[in-house]
């Protein structure tokens, strides 16, 4: 079975630096601090901010850390008002591109993720000029050690999964968007390792990019907006 893109695993295989690390932490951080001001600062009752908890883990952001960044927020300490905004536009060959910010500065954010997309042979576009081709869905990465492909296929029906990609170092699971953690949970009983669980937007059609200089100016792209802390996530109908 094909998963959405292999493109999407790349950050996965990436070792993590330092600076990395940090810049993962200020981006989850945002995506609490927002999440508990909209939803309340209580795990239990706040199933998306339960997500972030586990996924700010997972990424090994330390329990005080995640304690701090709640406790700011629903204490009205941190004064940052971020607004989530979503841009729209194509990169090299007419890749189409989202990419979802949240920000306290619209026209810093603007600006920023216009140039990247100006550098590195892309242009923005108007709301909803590729939006129609992505659906939300969930997308659970699982420990593969030596996994056995006849048992991954029937557990995985099972769970009512949607499709799923075998990888050396891992399996990655795409669900309905709101089975998500259903899913996620009945892996985890079977005896699945959960390494990252959370909402992507995957496309329904794809493009592929054969021009090894257009390859690499696509990843350059990436890359630099991913470096943006106001860029939270990043969607390609790359193949």
């Amino acid at each position: 079975m094909s998963g959405h893109s292999k493109w999407s695993t790349i950050k996965r295989k990436k070792e993590k630096t330092d600076v990395q690390k940090a810049k993962i932490f200020t981006k989850i951080g945002r995506e609490i601090t927002v999440c508990v001001r909209e939803n309340g600062a209580d795990p239990t009752s706040n199933t998306k901010l339960r997500d972030l908890i586990a996924k700010a883990k997972s990424n090994n952001l330390p329990n005080e850390n995640i304690k701090r960044v709640i406790e700011k927020s629903s204490g009205g300490v941190d004064k940052n008002n971020y607004e989530s905004i979503v841009y729209e536009g194509y990169g090299v060959k007419g890749v189409a591109i989202m990419v979802e910010c949240l920000t306290d500065n619209r026209n810093r954010t603007a600006s920023d993720v216009r140039h990247c997309f100006d550098k590195f042979g892309g242009n923005l576009g108007t709301k909803g000029c590729v939006s129609f081709i992505f659906e939300s869905k969930g997308v659970i990465i699982v420990e593969n050690n030596t996994l056995d492909e006849a048992k991954i296929m029937e557990d995985f029906m099972t769970c009512n999964c949607e499709d799923f990609t075998i990888f050396d170092d891992n399996v990655e699971i795409i669900t309905i968007d709101k089975d998500l953690f259903f899913i996620k949970e009945k892996l985890e009983k079977i005896g699945y390792k959960i390494l990252s669980y959370e909402l992507e937007m995957i496309a329904s059609t794809k493009v592929s990019l054969t021009d090894k200089d257009d390859i690499e100016t696509m990843e350059k792209l990436i890359l630099n907006l991913e470096n943006s802390d106001d860029v939270q996530n990043i969607y390609t109908n790359l193949d």
